[in-house]
């Protein structure tokens, strides 16, 4: 009989869904899928450390460590082969050491692929996994082309019993496996290794649910699915649905229904009446359309329409297929999938072929991620070399006992070390933000900063207000804050002493109907679109912004503060003019989300 896995927590815990449920009730979830009959929760992988880092407000290490002391049932992590969870490749120590640390923080089973399906590069984890008695289930990627043919598939698969695996994982993330093709995968790989053979697959349309029964009727004994919320959204098998036509196929896996449509309940009061722009129908289907993962096209639709190209998106998905060619083959899975579609969009837009070639592309073509399933392209391969000669060297990832070195003070932990080598700068500010919660001085660095800073902000100027008190001056690590009572504040007037300046709010981000992120205002204050008179506004309509990027300024008593976007996107609408007063809530701008990556296609 198979058995179900939930992915359900990884997939609300990484883009687009990150941050769209509290932790308190991620854990609540948590407790729901640990009494309802899976095998293990996947509650982890390369897009949640991702988004955990870019977010910067809670470890990942500390969400799975919370998971594990609220569930019984095993916990799972996804992994990319020496890529681990980032976007570079990690030597064997690096490896060993990441894997040693997720298995003392809670995870029993890993799920491990290869991104390029050589699993020459599953070696040095699998072992390490084994050595820590963990359970190793060896990812084998499907996707159109020969890095899906079955033969391909089937001579990686015979290698991987003796690297320890306990059983295969036929992982489709394009949605391109038919139904009609997964009997003899699952049969082919199974005969081929010795080893039992489960399902990983996403689809529009039900050509995943469909594919997850056929593969139930071959013999498969793992089934990935999610709560029907996020299986909905993201296009993933739906687990009460799959539960329920098993369970009529004499197939039952032992799923509690019900336990399942109380999740869903709970994850529905968060994510029900948002919309989730990546995959909008248009998007799902080219991805269907193109055998492509979804998040993929979504990555290319909005950075061709930032660029004001979104007619050109048949040209670069056609590019795609061209590059993808001429580097191998390899399946198109984060973080390759990335590199190939970066690769295949300067192209189009620079309107010339290998003109400029991304890093990443740079280091495929000189064997540095492993082998592909088809050979480079030879005259491309060629091109890439020449350009190598005049690009600058790589930047060299220090092994550990140099990044402890240079991590002083800021790292204080193996674990924390590992984020370090995987995302390198970008984990800088979570790291500062958990050093912050140790030294109890959250209020200043850190993901709740600004939110902690605005709500004094707004107590000062209530004792202001309501008090009669000319000013009050508060001061904390070097920070300074005075608000002073003013009878009028001339509208021309951006001025600012520098007593009376205060680090950026937060501002609230909410989806619009249409999809748009509304920026609304986190206060009562004047609205500036200039850091001064006559000089250039911060945005206009139709740029391009980055989180972190100045928006606006608000005016409250003088005090000015600066409101920033979140999130990635371009500015679609500016709702209010400057000069104009402006309430608690009011709504300011309507950004666009760009998703700069894709979906994570584990």
């Amino acid at each position: 009989m198979p058995v179900l896995v939930d992915t359900t927590i990884r997939l609300l815990s990484q883009e687009p869904l990150a941050g769209r449920m509290p932790a308190a009730h991620l854990l609540e979830l948590a407790e729901l899928l640990d009494g309802a009959g899976f095998a293990y929760l996947e509650v982890s992988g390369g897009g949640v450390f991702d988004a955990a880092v870019r977010r910067g407000v809670e470890s990942p290490w500390e969400r799975i460590r919370a998971l594990g002391t609220r569930t019984q049932t095993p916990l799972a992590l996804a992994l990319r082969g020496r890529f681990l969870v980032g976007s570079r490749p990690l030597g064997g120590d690096f490896v060993r050491r990441f894997v040693a640390s997720a298995s003392e923080s809670g995870i029993g089973v890993f799920r491990l692929h290869d991104p390029l399906n050589d699993v020459s590069n599953l070696r040095e984890a699998g072992e390490a996994i084994t050595e820590a008695g963990r359970e190793f289930d060896a990812g084998l990627i499907y996707s159109p082309g020969p890095a899906g043919e079955t033969e391909a598939l089937v001579e990686q698969a015979r290698t991987l019993p003796e690297l320890g695996a306990a059983r295969i994982l036929l992982h489709d993330p394009s949605g391109g496996l038919a139904p009609h093709r997964v009997q003899e995968l699952v049969g082919a790989l199974r005969d081929a290794s010795g080893l039992p053979v489960g399902l990983y697959c996403q689809g529009a349309v039900g050509n995943a649910l469909a594919a997850a029964l056929e593969a139930a009727r071959a013999g498969a004994d793992r089934i990935a699915c999610a709560v029907y919320p996020v299986a909905l959204t993201l296009h993933r098998v739906s687990g009460e649905a799959l539960a329920e036509a098993l369970a009529g196929l004499r197939l039952d896996p032992g799923v509690d229904v019900d336990a399942l449509w109380r999740a869903s309940d709970l994850v529905d009061e968060h994510i029900g009446d948002d919309p989730v722009t990546p995959l909008a129908p248009r998007i799902a289907v080219r991805a269907a359309q193109h055998r492509l993962p979804a998040g993929l096209i979504a990555a290319l639709d909005t950075h061709l329409r930032a660029h004001a190209a979104a007619d050109r998106i048949d040209d670069v998905l056609e590019e795609l297929t061209r590059v993808r060619s001429e580097a191998g083959w390899p399946p198109l899975a984060a973080p390759i999938g990335q590199v190939l579609a970066s690769q295949a969009l300067l192209h189009v837009l620079g309107a010339q072929r290998y003109h400029t070639v991304v890093d990443e592309f740079r280091a495929l073509m000189e064997g540095g991620f492993g082998t592909p399933p088809a050979e480079f392209d030879p005259t491309v391969r060629r091109a890439v070399a020449l350009l190598a000669e005049e690009a600058l060297p790589a930047e060299r990832v220090p092994d550990l006992d140099e990044l402890r070195e240079q991590a002083a003070g800021l790292a204080a932990s193996e674990e924390e070390l590992l984020l370090l080598a995987l995302f390198g700068s970008e984990a800088e500010p979570l790291l500062q933000a958990i050093r912050a919660r140790a030294t109890g001085d959250d209020s200043l660095v850190g993901g709740s900063v600004d939110q902690s800073r605005a709500e004094r902000i707004r107590e000062i100027v209530r004792v202001v207000q309501e008090t009669g008190v000319a000013e009050v001056t508060v001061e904390e690590s070097g920070v300074r804050v005075t608000v002073r009572r003013s009878e009028e504040v001339p509208e021309s007037s951006l001025a600012v002493p520098a007593a009376a300046t205060a680090e950026p709010l937060a501002e609230p981000f909410a989806p619009a109907s249409d999809g748009f992120i509304r920026v609304e205002s986190p206060m009562v204050g004047t609205f500036y679109r200039a850091p001064e008179p006559g000089a250039r506004p911060f945005v206009e309509e139709g740029d391009a912004v980055a989180p972190g990027q100045t928006l606006c300024i608000l005016e409250a008593m003088k005090l000015m503060n600066h409101v920033k976007a979140e999130v990635e996107g371009v500015v679609r609408r500016i709702h209010v003019a400057n000069g104009e007063a402006v309430e608690f809530g009011q709504l300011l701008f309507e950004l666009e989300p760009l998703a700069a990556r894709p979906l994570d296609a584990l």
